[in-house]
């Protein structure tokens, strides 16, 4: 998930976790979260350039985490926890978008607490992430991936800079309804892949598959796309990205115009980069042809509700975007 502003961050991972047996009472705390409810938690967030950023704390130690629906679990960051759990190394890979990311090691986090809420047996990945850390000039303890947020419905609002977890039962109905004070205005399904939110879209009215990532600063769009839909990208300049694995290459940055998702879901003219998704697609588990991430949170107030399928919209007040 970078090169302070024009850098980017995606973190995805297409692999089963093997179940690390520990007993440790070990929970994690959002410092600044307000309980309202006894299923809802609301969490102020900042922004570090195009990342979602909240406060935690765990083991004693205070940092930030970003919020990334592209990672399929939670992360831990190695330099802040070098002996946590005595760790397990994987058997196995893990595909990031750049390259594969070796040397990791997984233990299962026996309580996870927001507040009120808790969660349960959690897995979590450890590696090494200090070069995100450097480069964002914050404390990083980690990132909180799906394995975290599928049990709630997520409302990511970047007007008011603050995410908003509701409990939901497996049938995705919100165990409390008195959550949100704005109107839902719209709403679109998607296709969970994995871990993956997959929606179906237009660029030019050229058909599209998109992958929504809330940890990519920037865009993404494949080269190998319709040419009648890489007409309507209009490329700018050129900008250095580094993932996950620290491996940088170079790419074309622009704008995307005529991103399409139904009849009432179209966007604005995104900032986008053009790069060949090859270990993107690896990455996922699936053949998409573009990434939508902080241009398409900051034109939407989106609330996702994994267990439905289903995106909800919030209109931004008026003459404030």
């Amino acid at each position: 998930m970078l090169r302070f502003f024009y850098s980017i961050l995606f973190l995805a991972f297409g692999i089963n976790l093997a179940h690390a047996n520990d007993d440790t009472h070990t929970p994690i705390f959002f410092t600044q979260a307000e309980v309202l409810n006894n299923h809802t938690t609301r969490i102020p967030f900042k922004l570090v350039d195009h990342l979602i950023v909240v406060e935690a704390e765990l083991l004693n130690k205070k940092g930030k985490f970003i919020i990334d629906t592209g990672s399929e679990t939670m992360i831990l960051n190695e330099v802040h926890f070098p002996n946590f759990y005595g760790f397990q190394k994987k058997n196995q890979e893990t595909s990031g978008v750049l390259r594969s990311i070796e040397n990791l090691h997984e233990r299962r986090i026996k309580e996870f607490a927001i507040e009120s809420l808790k969660l349960h047996n959690k897995d979590s990945d450890v590696i090494d992430i200090s070069h995100i850390e450097k480069s964002k000039k914050i404390k990083l303890l980690g990132i909180i991936g799906y394995s975290v947020l599928k049990d709630y419905e997520v409302f990511i609002d970047l007007y008011l800079n603050q995410i908003t977890l509701t409990k939901v039962d497996r049938f995705g109905n919100k165990l409390n309804n008195n959550v949100y004070l704005e109107k839902i205005e719209d709403s679109l399904s998607f296709n969970l892949k994995n871990h993956t939110i997959i929606v179906n879209g237009t660029i030019n009215n050229q058909e599209v598959k998109f992958g929504i990532d809330t940890a990519a600063e920037f865009n993404q769009i494949n080269r190998k796309v319709n040419r009648k839909a890489l007409k309507y990208f209009i490329p700018k300049r050129r900008i250095s990205l580094s993932g996950i694995g620290n491996k940088k290459i170079v790419v074309l940055a622009g704008k995307l115009h005529r991103v399409k998702l139904s009849e009432t879901v179209y966007f604005g003219p995104m900032l986008t980069v053009l790069t060949n998704l090859n270990k993107m697609n690896d990455a996922f588990g699936t053949q998409l042809d573009g990434i939508l991430g902080y241009e398409f949170f900051a034109q939407k107030r989106t609330i996702i509700n994994y267990q439905k399928e289903k995106l909800y919209f919030i209109n931004y007040p008026l003459n404030t975007r």
